[in-house]
């Protein structure tokens, strides 16, 4: 176990304080930020989403921004503009708040595709460009979406090729009685999950210590029964007679990345079939298109991914 993977440890056991009851999301999202991969949140309000991002940018030391993405957002409120000076007479560019580290896309679904097409492309090529001036972002940049679950009205959902630029599609519910009795005790004693309290986290990890961890995830080993597990789940979900849109060529490459993240997190050099399989429900539950026939019958991506599991043959 190297230091990097001591000092995540560190940090998701820190955050499973702050974000009682959700272990397993803090966990993906650190194997997303461990792979470079963007994520989305779905869930009701007031379940921790943008607390969990604000506490992480402090544990990692990162920049962080917050856009709260409504209908009138227009582009250039989030890459940025170019002012003339008449001072200067010359135009300086004004950054948007897309120029950060770790960027919190609020209600992504309550923005126009024009707005969300700008930050996507962003999210893929990690540069801006702005009359024709191209702008590297941060070798860091990450960006996190949330959306609301109940909201429809007035919403304009992602399109399948947007989605399939996320790694995970993350739902946060509520939590269990025992968990949010803990977090009730939390709030008796003066914690409230504001900036205030979140400026007392001692950061654990630097940019740097990221970035060498991803470094580190790299050079974990896929033996080549793995890889070949991995392709018959990819045209699985190609050629299953429930699905009409499988798993794009990214997703699997992805899936692979990730699984390797997933394995050193665990203290591992290499990747086994349950590194794969534990995390096909996020990495998958966004890219997969139902058959009509199928959403008729009220079958949801989950069920269809737990049994295209159970069907595929797991390699010794």
């Amino acid at each position: 176990m190297t230091t990097n993977n001591q000092k995540f440890l560190t940090i998701s056991q820190t955050l499973e304080e702050i974000i009682i009851g959700q272990s397993s999301i803090i966990e993906q999202l650190l194997l997303a930020l461990l792979s470079g991969g963007h994520v989305i949140i779905e869930g009701v309000p007031g379940t921790g989403k943008t607390l969990l991002v604000k506490a992480l940018s402090n544990l990692i030391q990162a920049d962080f921004k917050r856009i709260q993405l409504t209908p009138d957002i227009l582009p250039s409120d989030i890459l940025g503009t170019n002012i003339f000076d008449f001072n200067t007479r010359n135009f300086t560019l004004k950054e948007g708040p897309i120029f950060t580290e770790i960027l919190l896309a609020d209600e992504i679904n309550r923005t126009p595709p024009k707005t969300q097409s700008a930050l996507l492309e962003a999210m893929e090529e990690q540069q801006v460009t702005l009359d024709g001036q191209t702008m590297a972002l941060p070798s860091l940049f990450w960006v996190i979406a949330t959306q609301n679950s109940l909201e429809f009205e007035g919403t304009y959902p992602l399109p399948e090729a947007q989605l399939d630029r996320f790694v995970f599609k993350l739902l946060i519910d509520y939590p269990e009685r025992s968990a949010e009795k803990q977090m009730l005790i939390q709030a008796k004693t003066g914690f409230r999950g504001k900036s205030t309290d979140l400026k007392k986290l001692q950061p654990i990890a630097t940019i740097e210590d990221i970035l060498n961890a991803r470094q580190e995830v790299q050079n974990v080993e896929v033996k080549d029964n793995i890889v070949n597990y991995l392709l018959d789940l990819v045209e699985k979900t190609r050629q299953h007679p429930d699905i009409a849109l499988g798993a794009s060529p990214r997703a699997a490459v992805v899936w692979l990345q990730t699984s390797k993240a997933k394995a050193w997190f665990l203290g591992r050099n290499y990747v086994t079939p349950d590194d794969i399989k534990s995390i096909a429900i996020p990495l998958l539950r966004h890219r997969l298109m139902l058959n009509p026939e199928a959403e008729l019958e009220g079958l949801k991506p989950q069920e269809v991914i737990e049994s295209m599991l159970k069907q595929v043959p797991v390699p010794r």
